[in-house]
């Protein structure tokens, strides 16, 4: 035991900070709490120090003057004990006087009530926000499966190397997107709770952004290329779904009317799926990985659907951005409870009620900032989200543009899904 205490004479610094490592009295082996007086101790040797220096206590050993001192004999001789004490640097002058330590207490006692008040200061989640967290985090575990197993059910994906050097010499002007004009009245007010599952592609925020030529002015798009389109297709039919069914989970939402409903979903969809997208999205090369290398999405793979970069650059900035703000699950989740629930959306009905269920979750989301996400992310990071919905409100209306010239060419309307035809078709003016 005494080479065990006296390894502990030198404090290692290392030890102190590491807390899985054990920490040993240096004068009698029983486990320290802590430097005291200079010296890492046991509260009991801490407690004979400063009472022997204090008495200034003179000790004498009835032995030879080398007693052993351990934990269960540490009693026995004080004079050993003080000498232990002293040789491992134990040093008088670290003790407080009796005013120094009534002090050192106030201090800390004062300390305690100003932290105190400030947590009492600090805003907090009432239980019902909370529940609205976890309502809305359960419902995006439930739509959102992060192992895209569902992927493997699309159409396949036919990537065409012709086609993306047609899509690269005229990126800019390929005008087209995922449309049909041939919706009929198909979102009637039981639409939401038949929609085919049948058909759940992939999202369309896996697709990835690559470097594009925009040469060509022409508007005479090779359609004939457009491989990727059945696979695309199938992708944000399986998107819509999945937003639906989040949607309906959101607190408030099933207070709408079934019309208010369809007018908020038919207008938020497409943002939404970006939204959701940029879990998948990768700065590191720029893509949207879903799984394995047949759902890794490039710009390349967009435009082999009929996009073009009008669309593709701008969400590919926009996926960066959203992905530099380094949010949390639950502000995610209540960004996009906040996209769909907006009352300016055409067709919306009960503006008033759909404002108030708006505010609440604003309101909840702005306070989960404010309690817990810690600065510097904090630092503007609302405004930074209100942006992210407004800039989405450009993507959409680019989408809706290229949507509808692709629908006008009726062999690539036809590779679209009735869900595709529904809610991007027969747009609400």
């Amino acid at each position: 035991m005494e080479t065990v205490a006296a390894s502990t004479s030198l404090p290692d610094p290392a030890g102190e900070f590491d807390r899985n490592v054990p920490r040993i009295c240096g004068v009698c082996g029983d486990r320290a709490t802590g430097f005291h007086f200079n010296a890492m101790t046991c509260e009991g040797c801490k407690g004979f120090f400063r009472r022997s220096m204090k008495r200034k206590a003179m000790f004498t050993c009835p032995f030879n003057g080398d007693c052993k001192i351990t934990k269960d004999n540490r009693r026995h001789c004080q004079a050993c004990r003080l000498k232990r004490c002293v040789d491992i640097g134990m040093m008088k002058e670290f003790i407080l006087t009796d005013e120094e330590v009534q002090r050192k207490r106030e201090m800390i006692l004062k300390r305690k009530e100003e932290e105190a008040l400030k947590e009492s200061l600090k805003p907090k989640l009432s239980e019902e926000q909370q529940k609205v967290i976890d309502i809305l985090l359960e419902a995006h575990h439930k739509t959102y499966d992060p192992t895209y197993s569902d992927f493997t059910k699309f159409r396949p994906p036919v990537r065409s190397r012709s086609s993306s050097r047609v899509a690269a010499r005229s990126s800019s002007m390929l005008t087209q997107d995922f449309s049909s004009e041939d919706s009929t009245d198909a979102f009637g007010s039981d639409a939401f709770s038949t929609f085919p599952e049948s058909v759940e592609p992939p999202m369309f925020s896996n697709l990835v952004l690559s470097e594009e030529n925009d040469e060509s002015s022409s508007m005479n798009i090779e359609f004939s290329h457009l491989s990727m389109l059945p696979h695309l297709a199938d992708l944000v039919s399986y998107s819509i779904q999945k937003v639906i069914g989040f949607a309906k989970m959101i607190p408030g939402f099933r207070d709408l009317t079934a019309e208010d409903q369809i007018a908020l979903l038919k207008s938020s969809a497409i943002e939404v799926i970006m939204l959701r997208s940029n879990q998948s999205f990768t700065l590191e090369d720029m893509s949207w990985t879903c799984g394995s290398a047949d759902f890794k999405y490039k710009v390349s793979d967009v435009t082999q659907a009929g996009h073009s970069m009008d669309l593709l650059e701008p969400l590919v900035k926009f996926q960066v951005g959203l992905k530099k703000l380094n949010l949390h699950e639950e502000e995610h989740v209540l960004l996009m409870a906040i996209c769909i629930l907006s009352p300016d959306r055409p067709g919306v009905q009960d503006t008033s009620l759909v404002e108030a269920i708006q505010d609440r979750l604003s309101d909840t989301l702005q306070t989960y900032i404010r309690c817990r996400h810690p600065p510097p992310g904090s630092r503007l990071l609302y405004a930074k989200m209100i942006q992210k919905l407004a800039d989405l409100r450009s993507l959409n209306e680019e989408h809706s543009k290229q949507y509808r010239c692709l629908s006008f060419q009726p062999e690539h309307s036809m590779q679209l899904t009735p869900l595709v035809l529904e809610v991007f078709g027969n747009e609400i003016s």
